[in-house]
């Protein structure tokens, strides 16, 4: 599928120059859409690479003008599937921008690929273990990465299934007292029965985390389906994530970040990652806090599940609501017709349309 590539210009010409020249070899024999201007109009139902370069403070002013319009029109890129590139003039800021720009791309109707995301630090450090192993330089593995993003948007469609999928369902909560399980019951109860769902308590003593093994010891264990610390993870989350189609994670928002055992999930899940890639497995999450900060997790998940563990980002792939008390998240008004939007979605993206 042709691509539509939106360049945000940089706040100073020179600011853009290394990404300019890494964007013309992008567009070199392919058939390309080049917005130059940035202009966000007319772009449903399309293949998206956006790209743009970050100052020395770490912004980019036309950037944050469209994450402004992104966050205002909610179906403003509906049907579209999108990466992005971006080049930081430090080591800083390049991740927490990509992040906070995909979230409005995905609250806008854009889904993502698996690694969506290709950013270049100042030092181009972050590309030290990719141009090893291509034997070639810094400048060289960020070109082979850009080619390779741009390879896949224009080629990877999200396999729907025929018969039932299945969902895994990880959350560490107490059923009691959680409004995260709450909503997703209530979600559950809107799939009527055309998934096969596996659902999966993580509490506290069921998980330890990553103690981070060197890099050759964690390969070698993940190319035998298992990890050094073997337990739970290897016995049950493992094989569960591999059979499943669509993962969705239950996160109720501790202090501004996801619960300890979900965070070590995600920590533990490098080992097999190391094997198995997850671009044909769909993250979906509801996300429930006291007072504020859903937008965090939803930052930490696409962060660490999209962008880096590669597992495929549908539109809308969260819900994010606020409730404290037990109970409360089943209370507030309109949530039943957000439960079934978001079943919706996962019906959607999970299931061909012949069934």
């Amino acid at each position: 599928m042709p691509l539509t590539l939106v360049r945000f210009p940089p706040d100073r010409p020179a600011d853009g120059v290394a990404l300019d020249s890494v964007l013309d070899l992008v567009r070199t024999g392919r058939e390309v859409e080049f917005r130059r201007d940035g202009n966000l109009d007319g772009l449903r139902n399309r293949r998206l690479l956006f790209a743009f370069s970050l100052g020395d403070t770490g912004l980019n002013f036309s950037a944050l003008r469209s994450l402004a319009r992104l966050r205002q029109e909610s179906h403003l890129l509906e049907g579209s599937t999108a990466g992005i590139l971006i080049h930081g003039n430090s080591d800083l800021y390049t991740k927490s921008a990509a992040t906070e720009f995909a979230l409005a791309l995905n609250r806008a109707g854009c889904a993502l690929l698996g690694r969506p995301l290709v950013e270049a630090t100042g030092s181009l450090a972050n590309f030290r273990v990719q141009a090893a192993n291509l034997g070639t330089d810094l400048p060289g593995a960020w070109r082979a990465a850009a080619l390779e993003l741009a390879d896949r948007l224009e080629q990877e469609v999200f396999p729907r299934r025929n018969g039932r999928p299945e969902l895994l369902v990880l959350h560490a909560s107490t059923r009691r007292t959680s409004n995260t399980l709450d909503l997703w019951s209530q979600t559950a109860r809107h799939l009527d029965g055309r998934f096969r769902i596996t659902e999966m308590g993580l509490r506290n003593g069921t998980l330890s985390d990553c103690s981070g093994c060197p890099y050759t010891m964690c390969l070698h264990f993940g190319e035998h389906g298992g990890c050094f610390y073997g337990g739970v993870m290897q016995e049950e989350v493992y094989p569960a994530v591999r059979r499943c189609d669509g993962l969705v994670l239950l996160c109720p928002n501790y202090n501004d970040a996801l619960a300890a055992n979900l965070t070590a999930f995600i920590n533990r899940l490098t080992a097999l990652f190391r094997q198995t890639r997850f671009y044909d497995k769909a993250l979906f999450a509801i996300v429930v806090s006291g007072y504020s900060g859903g937008d965090l997790l939803a930052r930490q998940l696409i962060g660490a599940m999209n962008m880096n563990k590669s597992f495929y980002l549908p539109a809308r792939f969260a819900l994010l609501e606020t409730a404290n008390n037990p109970g409360e998240a089943l209370a507030l008004p309109g949530v039943e017709g957000r439960t079934e939007a978001l079943a919706r979605r996962i019906t959607d993206t999970l299931l061909s349309e012949q069934m």
